[in-house]
């Protein structure tokens, strides 16, 4: 098993050790939007960007029990962790494979810490987080022949407008008790009136089972 970086021209940056464990961190993305005073909820918005961290070392002295390549392979510790740097400047995804195993994904290389410790000269300990990349694909848009595109991943809006109340006229049913179970106040009537005068008719009296009626 083997753990590589592969840049765009092709060309494999080999780990000359293998870590013990690789951490791949999952996350279902939410959008959280505050309503008013009915407070925060969630909107499921597809997938987080994946993590995936590791640990190991670049040693200082090839040792076939544990380094991955030939002796002419192995980097010397310094070259290979400027190397890690210039991976976490590129504006362009790598990729990370792992042999024998699925694991083949565009990245690119969120962070890495280095360490040196005391009693192993030369050798280069290090922390290393990368992060899946996803191609942002773009959709023609209706309407004009100026070619418009937009994201095709782009989040939907939330409708935070305030929906009508409407009410289902009942037998027996009067605007004063209508006005009075829904708002509170009977006499509140004539605003129900006012909103509903197309419906009703001329005469507030008159109105029947069935009407559906907008609240105030």
């Amino acid at each position: 098993m083997e753990f590589l970086l592969r840049d765009g021209k092709g060309k494999d940056f080999l780990f000359p050790v293998n870590p013990e464990e690789v951490t791949i961190s999952r996350q279902k993305g939410l959008d959280t939007v505050n309503i008013l005073s009915s407070g925060e909820f969630d909107f499921p918005q597809g997938d987080k960007v994946k993590e995936i961290s590791f640990a190991s070392f670049f040693p200082k002295t090839f040792d076939e029990s544990f380094c991955r390549g030939s002796k002419d392979d192995l980097p010397d510790p310094q070259t290979a962790m400027n190397k890690l740097n210039e991976f976490l400047a590129l504006k362009t995804p790598l990729r990370f494979i792992i042999s024998e195993t699925a694991v083949n994904v565009p990245v690119f290389v969120a962070s890495h810490n280095s360490t040196f410790r005391g009693g192993e000269p030369g050798d280069v300990y290090f922390e290393i987080t990368l992060r899946t990349w996803r191609e942002l694909k773009v959709v023609k848009t209706a309407g004009g022949s100026q070619g418009k595109t937009a994201t095709a991943n782009k989040k939907p809006r939330v409708d935070l407008k305030e929906k009508s109340k409407t009410y289902v006229v009942k037998p027996g049913d009067s605007l004063s008790k209508i006005a009075k179970l829904e708002l509170g106040n009977s006499s509140a009537w004539n605003k129900i009136y006012q909103l509903n005068k197309k419906v009703i008719g001329s005469n507030q009296n008159a109105i029947k089972p069935g009407q559906k009626l907008v609240l105030p």
